[in-house]
């Protein structure tokens, strides 16, 4: 073992009773289960102590439970308080709560169809049934590292099939519960066995990202990302930071689609932020939550995460198929680790599995298997990147019409940025101030950063939206 850890080093990482059932027949069950029966039934209805039928005696009672009074005590729990709703998750408890007609849900990060409606992908309806009809398909255990052909095609789908890292073996890629679950994996692995526990996040990022890193034992500070004044990129700011940031820290990085931004560096700014890194030896750490979704093609959204594998160089991607193949609730991602040699990255997945067993043990099949099956399949995977690009079309549209709404109406200021920026979110610039009238006059739901979903609106909520917005702005301006 020492042997496997001085070779981690050297690229960086350091080392590190049953119960019997109950008897069809009250008459034929034994005296026991007719005593256990008798004190719960006294339990229930808090009586007076119940005769044992079976016994002879009258003083032979069922005694109390002496637990029993413990009903009547405070609970070990009772000191907690309540917890704040989550801010992203706790907008739709708002919105549930709200009888109007009109409201409108635009903070979680769904998509939905033109009729405001849940999508299910008719790919995905596909190979479901494919996966049904499979009468040899069992349900037992997959391994640790998860479904192996998942895996392969997972980092085939975001590296390239091409990818020289791929073909010499260098990538160990293990399947986790979506996008979160693999960012913490990644994060556990890094604080067990990488020298440097500082992260670097953007500001702002998604609100889940510093909670993850802290808590797999990370230090996470932030670089300069989004501008409020331009509504767009930080560039300077994130090189400066970045730049001083010290030599080999890990650095999160939004694969494409920023959330809560929709703000992308171009590819000529990707090379820049690829370079200084590399001087620096920083770490790159991708979240690749949104491939396809952002621009409707999958090579192009997997474009800043290529250059930095191409280089020959470390890193480590998170995938999620949560938004491009609507798998939210099948929690399906994955997590690869880009090494410097095949030899190494075998022993990183070797560890990977020490993070993983006492973390939730193995993963879940039937979505790795979902997304296997259509991945594999030359049709399939064709339908899914039609389907998918319709998805990514659809939310451009709609910033399209929210801009051009809002230029109809004349409301002040320059709201370019709506049809700049990219992906699921919108960055609208509107404060809290101006968030919390919109919800309380037009019933329009959204985190308070501004932070708005296209993918929730459509043709017929654009004039709504545009209308609070308007007001929201010649209100409180």
């Amino acid at each position: 073992m020492r042997q496997q850890n001085t070779s981690l080093e050297a690229h960086g990482f350091e080392s590190p009773t049953t119960e019997s059932s109950f008897s069809s027949s009250i008459s034929s069950s034994s005296s026991a289960t007719d005593r256990r029966l008798k004190a719960l039934a006294r339990h229930l209805v808090d009586s007076s102590p119940v005769m044992d039928s079976h016994s002879q005696n009258p003083n032979d009672t069922v005694s109390p439970s002496p637990t029993s009074s413990a009903f009547h005590a405070d609970s070990v729990f009772a000191h907690l308080v309540r917890a704040p709703e989550d801010p992203i998750l706790g907008v739709t408890v708002a919105y549930n709560k709200d009888p109007s007609p009109i409201k409108l849900n635009l903070g979680v990060g769904a998509y939905r169809t033109e009729e405001g409606k849940p999508l299910v992908l008719n790919v995905v309806r596909q190979a479901e049934q494919q996966l049904v009809n499979d009468r040899s398909r069992v349900k037992e255990y997959l391994p640790i590292v998860g479904l192996a052909e998942y895996n392969k095609l997972s980092a085939k789908l975001i590296l390239g099939a091409d990818s020289p890292a791929i073909q010499e073996n260098r990538v160990t890629t293990v399947q986790c519960l979506s996008g979160t679950g693999s960012l913490r994996v990644g994060g556990e692995f890094l604080a067990r066995h990488y020298h440097q526990l500082t992260i670097y996040i953007p500001l702002p990022t998604w609100g889940n990202h510093p909670k993850v890193f802290t808590l797999a034992g990370l230090s996470v500070k932030t670089y300069r990302y989004y501008d409020p004044a331009t509504r767009g990129l930080d560039f300077q700011g994130l090189l400066e930071d970045l730049g001083s940031a010290p030599s080999g820290a890990i650095v999160l990085l939004h694969a494409c689609a920023h959330n809560p931004t929709g703000v992308d560096p171009t590819i000529q700014q990707w090379e820049q932020i690829r370079q200084l890194m590399r001087s620096k030896a920083l770490l790159p750490f991708f979240d690749s939550a949104y491939q396809g979704f952002a621009s409707g093609s999958l090579d192009a959204d997997a474009q800043p995460v290529r250059m930095f594998v191409a280089d020959g160089g470390e890193c480590l991607v998170a995938q999620s198929y949560a938004k491009n193949m609507g798998l939210y609730g099948e929690r399906v991602g994955a997590l690869s680790i880009v090494c410097k040699s095949a030899d190494v990255a075998s022993r990183v997945e070797s560890q990977l599995k020490l993070v993983i067993r006492p973390m939730y043990s193995s993963p879940p099949i039937h979505g790795a298997s979902i997304v296997a099956t259509i991945l594999k399949d030359r049709n399939l995977y064709t339908e899914w990147t039609i389907e998918l690009k319709a998805m990514a079309d659809r939310i451009i549209s709609m910033r399209q019409q929210l801009f051009d709404a809002l230029r109809a109406r004349g409301t002040p200021g320059d709201w370019s940025h709506i049809i700049k920026q990219i992906g699921m979110f919108t960055f609208t610039g509107l404060n809290s101030e101006q968030v919390a009238f919109m919800t309380r006059e037009y019933h329009i739901y959204m985190t308070s950063d501004g932070r708005i979903s296209m993918a929730g609106l459509s043709s017929r909520t654009v004039p709504h939206l545009a209308d609070a917005i308007h007001a929201a702005v010649t209100s409180f301006a």
